[in-house]
């Protein structure tokens, strides 16, 4: 027989994790989250067995760090996936970290100036066209590109209509390209 979940409970389930140590809680925080944390962490480009790893450490960081979660500040999904990203990105970058006989030791080659202030002026175009948009679509904007959410994740969090997300991402999206132009 299938449990259905409440979101609304797992603040309850971390509770207790965090206060009585409880392990059925913390099995169906696991239960749920688990597979839904691996497909997230192979949707976003890791391999199987890189999802796998990430996720049993993102599960046994939730039972050691369960004093650290703060309602106030984030739904136990959100936290959840937070420490989903930061442990593929922390596992990408061991991967792909060079041997010292790898680096290049001689002094780094300066970057054209013209390139620095080129960047700079794009830089500070694009924070101006993203401060233009409408208070709405900057919103979702933010959520989406600097706090690294799923439209799903997004509407989660917001409570408005998946399909309502797209589109004033989509709307945004074409303003800021007509503005960058």
């Amino acid at each position: 027989m299938k449990t259905k979940y409440d979101p609304t409970d797992w603040i309850t389930h971390m509770t207790r994790i965090r206060d009585d140590q409880d392990q059925t809680a913390f099995a169906e925080l696991f239960q749920y989250f688990a597979p839904r944390v691996k497909a997230f962490l192979m949707r976003s480009g890791a391999d199987a067995t890189l999802a796998e790893e990430c996720t049993q450490e993102v599960m046994a960081t939730l039972w050691q760090k369960a004093h650290l979660f703060d309602a106030s500040r984030a739904s136990v999904a959100t936290w959840v996936f937070t420490i989903a990203r930061n442990r593929k990105i922390d596992a990408l970058r061991k991967q792909r970290r060079p041997e010292p006989e790898d680096l290049d030791w001689g002094p780094e080659e300066e970057p054209d100036q013209a390139d620095i202030l080129s960047l700079q002026q794009e830089s500070e175009q694009l924070g101006r066209a993203i401060a233009a948009l409408p208070a709405k679509q900057r919103e979702l904007i933010e959520k989406a590109y600097f706090g690294d959410l799923s439209h799903s994740e997004i509407a989660d969090q917001t409570g408005l209509p998946l399909g309502t997300i797209k589109s004033r991402i989509r709307l945004a999206l074409d303003r800021l390209r007509h503005a960058m132009k």
